[in-house]
């Protein structure tokens, strides 16, 4: 049972996760309401766990390597210490909020789809204010608190929801974990936390972002699927499925389409013109030949947390651009596998996938009941897609989410020892029971006199 403390605890806690179109201050720097969160709560949690050391020193490599760099001239001061002190806190908090539920993942997770589900409920209430033309129903900057937030047109509905996020790629990312748990839930009719109704509800909601990004999820949750349930097995059904999606949107969603042909056009052809390609395919290919750049030059230890800015100066193939906004992803890198490749070299490269190896459960026919693979597949479908496409390193709470892959992973292994001693333990008491009664000549020690 669920008391009130643990209530409010986790509301401020996902408030944290899902409020990043509230900015408190714009100068110096963005100070989004989730850092309230951590401002709030960090001496709490400080005071009564203490600092784990171990945490420590995983940072130190960061701070080293960011203090080199800025001595070799690849990076600020100002902008590593922002970046260094801001994901050292974010990391921190949510380690503490770990700590603070006894590292029960499934708890935790089960609340964060309690808190997805609302945000779907609130987008399928834009859309349909959207389409009766009830204004305040759609629009919410009348609150004071969006301010960070915008009406983002298009799609087949005329509206793409972003609900209570900035964007609808922000709502693909963040609500991935909800949207694998429901597409699971249909395929296999195995509900877990969402019912058949919730789930449709989800999925349908989380597809009308019209978000690339979104699909791409899409994608990635059904890779994960056949990953789960056996590649031969479900092959010949995914195939069809995909090729037929993608085609269907292809031809029926111009976005899409436009977003496709841009991207390919220009990695392909290593070049572009801004009148026919899409604004966003250029922003990634511009980041992706400034990581690619740096790469080269730093290649092991890359230029330290915070430096991608300073590279795409350097090496930026849309500086003579007199046009706004091909600049407006230099701080993240559009991407965090690009970021990582440009800031952290090959060492954060090689640290980023080995944890994502590691820490996979897969899961196990044998065990139906077991949940474990299905919280890991979830939340590494937001982690695949920050990779992929969202470069913060800690904005809408991503740490929580690594927590909670990590943690549920030593959760299963915890769980996997724990059945292991049951079985031992029962074996043991059988041959117990099997020594009373018989001898080790298997002849009964008391055998019952015949009259």
């Amino acid at each position: 049972m669920v008391d009130r403390s643990d209530k409010i605890l986790l509301f401020f806690i996902y408030f944290s996760v899902f409020m990043s179109a509230w900015v408190l201050f714009k100068q110096p720097a963005e100070i989004y309401s989730a850092y309230a969160v951590f401002f709030a709560l960090l001496p709490v949690f400080i005071r009564r766990y203490g600092l784990p050391s171990n945490f420590w020193l995983f940072f130190a490599f960061f701070f080293f390597t960011g203090m080199i760099n800025i001595v070799l001239g690849n990076n600020e001061t100002d902008q590593f210490f922002k970046i260094f002190i801001g994901l050292m806190l974010s990391y921190l908090f949510y380690f503490f909020v770990m700590k603070r539920f006894d590292f029960d993942i499934h708890f935790i997770f089960r609340f964060y789809l309690y808190g997805a589900f609302i945000i779907s409920v609130i987008g399928l209430v834009q859309v349909i204010s959207y389409r009766v033309h009830f204004t305040p129903g759609y629009d919410f900057r009348w609150l004071p608190i969006f301010n960070k937030w915008a009406v983002i047109a298009g799609g087949n509905l005329g509206i793409r929801v972003n609900s209570i996020f900035g964007e609808p790629s922000q709502y693909a990312a963040v609500m991935a974990p909800a949207m694998f748990v429901s597409l699971n839930n249909l395929i296999r009719r195995n509900y877990f936390v969402y019912s058949r109704w919730q789930s449709i509800l989800v999925l349908a909601v989380y597809m009308m972002t019209f978000s690339t990004l979104g699909y791409l999820g899409i994608f990635v949750a059904l890779i994960l699927m056949l990953i789960n349930y056996g590649l031969v097995r479900y092959l010949l059904l995914f195939v069809p499925i995909s090729i037929g999606a993608f085609f269907y949107l292809y031809n029926n969603v111009l976005d899409f389409r436009y977003r496709w042909d841009s991207t390919i056009r220009i990695f392909t052809e290593d070049k572009f013109t801004i009148t026919d390609t899409h604004g966003s395919s250029i922003v990634l290919y511009n980041n992706y030949v400034v990581a690619r750049e740096n790469f080269k030059s730093n290649f092991l230890f890359g230029t330290g947390l915070g430096s991608h800015p300073a590279a795409f100066e350097r090496y930026s193939v849309t500086k003579h651009i007199q046009v706004f906004g091909f600049a407006n992803n230099s701080a993240d890198a559009n991407s965090m596998l690009l970021r990582i490749v440009s800031e952290l070299g090959l060492i954060g490269v090689i640290v980023s996938l080995t944890f994502v190896r590691r820490n996979f459960v897969l899961r196990d026919p044998r065990d139906p009941t077991n949940t474990y693979w299905l919280i890991s597949s979830a939340t590494l479908c937001i982690i695949i897609l920050y990779l992929l496409r969202q470069g913060h390193y800690f904005l809408n709470g991503f740490p929580i989410f690594v927590w909670m892959y990590y943690y549920n992973h030593k959760n299963y292994l915890a769980s996997l020892e724990e059945k292991e001693e049951e079985e031992e333990e029962e074996e043991a008491e059988t041959k117990e029971i099997d020594g009373e009664e018989f001898t080790d000549d298997g002849k009964e020690e008391n055998p019952v006199p015949v009259y």
